[in-house]
């Protein structure tokens, strides 16, 4: 399939080696831990790139570093599965960045304009070093544009693809073919292009069959109907699902309304994180009616919609609907107004975020690894102050990569790359023309 570790049972990541720093120890912090059921003032143990566990008072050691996380919140690190940050034509990683020092940990770049090279070039960043995992969706329109067959495409998702089919049909590049199936996801959008019938049966088709997730920009309720009317009871995701109430296309209580409608076991939505809050979202992005920001909220709930996103970056070429910088201040807003438990809010963008992704991949190292600070998960945290509304700390894999909105340049080898496959160290990639 590729030259990269694949975590899944057949090849576990193993834990790193904490060394000669010794344990990263958050003390003193209200720890949030929606997974394990954890809400109290604990200590956070970190030894290498894995949690430990928590505990009333962890004893540190004289090669220890210790976090005074006094009343700050201590919760899983920030997983957003909409956030435009790497996408093929993207010009800087200064949004990669900013989503790092506003407590995002994982990042998932759903640019509907990715190709099959797209998982070989920012998986290329992520091996020589960045603060934060990261992963890809590649763009509807790519991912029907090859000679490949429905079940070729299947086997490439799944990493079953042979060599030779693929430098014959997909494409000449060698590394593009190797790395392709490195993809967390496909994105349609019908503001890129408008696909005929036969070329979302095929999406639903190998989405379906090689368990990986389909997302579609979600905007116009029509087309959202029109979508779920031929996904057959096969997996949809209704990305930003709140922009349907904004008024872009028609009356935006009915049209939010006609989406939420849709939401069942098999179409699942997420909602804008900055469409939360007081002002109704971002004079550069997208703004949601109020009266549609009740429905989500109702939505939010009576656990129709679990999952947040910011659909970030404005800073980006690529410019969403929101930003990260929401995400927490949305986190903090919907436990204010007790539209969820505090438990229930942090966990739209840490536990339910990896849930969905193990369960629309088949792989159950994201639940198992990562949005939660259970032994043996991945050490991925955000430390926020919730008088101010904005991160404090970003620990990425065990090394804490920004400091009250600065970013660490010694954490910029935290990340990792997610893919439909696992969080993979190192995509193989990188040092290619660095090494022989």
């Amino acid at each position: 399939m590729n030259n990269c570790e694949v975590n899944n049972e057949l090849n576990p990541i193993e834990p790193e080696s904490f060394g000669e720093q010794g344990r990263l120890i958050l003390k003193g912090g209200r720890v949030v831990d929606p997974k394990n059921k954890v809400d109290g003032i604990f200590d956070v143990e970190v030894a290498g790139d894995r949690v430990v566990g928590t505990g009333v008072e962890i004893v540190p050691g004289p090669s220890d570093r210790v976090i005074d996380c006094s009343g700050l919140f201590v919760i899983p690190g920030i997983i957003d599965i909409h956030l435009h940050i790497g996408d093929l034509f993207d010009i800087s990683n200064n949004p990669l960045i900013k989503a790092t020092c506003e407590g995002v940990t994982t990042a998932l770049s759903p640019g509907a304009g990715n190709t099959f090279m797209s998982p070989s070039l920012l998986g290329a960043e992520s091996d020589r070093g960045l603060p934060i995992n990261t992963g890809v969706y590649v763009g509807a329109a790519a991912a029907l544009a090859s000679r490949l067959t429905n079940d070729e495409l299947v086997g490439l998702i799944k990493g079953e693809l042979d060599s030779e089919t693929a430098l014959l049909k997909l494409s000449c590049n060698a590394i593009t073919n190797s790395t392709a199936g490195n993809m967390i996801g496909i994105k349609e959008h019908k503001g890129h292009y408008i696909l005929p019938d036969e070329a979302i049966e095929k999406l639903f088709d190998i989405t379906s069959r090689g368990e990986t997730i389909f997302m579609t920009h979600t905007q116009q309720a029509g087309h959202a109907e029109h979508l779920a009317k031929l996904s057959k009871g096969r997996p949809l995701h209704l990305g930003h699902a709140t922009a349907a109430g904004c008024g872009s296309s028609g009356d935006a209580v009915s049209e939010f309304e006609r989406v939420l409608s849709l939401v069942d076991s098999n179409i699942t939505a997420e909602f804008v994180s900055s469409m939360l809050l007081e002002n109704y979202g971002r004079h550069d992005g997208l703004r949601i009616n109020p009266r549609a920001q009740e429905s989500a909220f109702k939505a939010l709930s009576d656990k129709k919609v679990k999952l947040l996103v910011s659909d970030g970056q404005s800073a980006a070429v690529m410019k969403g609907f929101g930003n990260s910088e929401d995400n927490i201040p949305a986190i903090f807003r919907l436990s204010s107004l007790g539209v969820l438990s505090l438990t229930d809010a942090v966990a739209t963008m840490t536990s339910e975020a990896a849930g969905f992704l193990s369960l629309r991949t088949g792989n159950k190292i994201f639940a198992e690894r990562l949005g939660h600070l259970g032994k043996g998960a991945f050490a991925n945290i955000t430390v926020a102050d919730p008088n101010v509304k904005r991160c404090v700390y970003t620990v990425v894999n065990g090394k804490v990569v920004s400091f009250d909105g600065n970013t660490l340049y010694s954490g910029f080898s935290a990340g990792r790359f997610i893919c439909k496959h696992g969080v993979l160290k190192k995509t193989g990639v990188g040092n290619i023309n660095l090494y022989e």
